[in-house]
């Protein structure tokens, strides 16, 4: 990583109730990326959101 690169390997990947899958945003911390997912959770709609980290190859890990 390069000085003034910052890293955001943490996503929110929101799946609506037809099961498309949308990447909500990145985020540097999971703590972070956490706190967005349930502020959008509970909100009370169909969808459901979760949290991932993105891997080296670019491929998200669902945790």
């Amino acid at each position: 990583m390069n000085e003034g690169t910052v890293s955001l390997p943490w996503i929110v990947i929101r799946q609506d109730d037809n099961g498309n899958r949308y990447r909500v945003g990145r985020y540097a911390t999971r703590a972070e990326a956490q706190k967005i997912a349930d502020s959008l959770d509970d909100r009370g709609h169909k969808q459901v959101y979760w949290v991932e980290r993105i891997g080296q190859n670019g491929d998200g890990a669902r945790n």
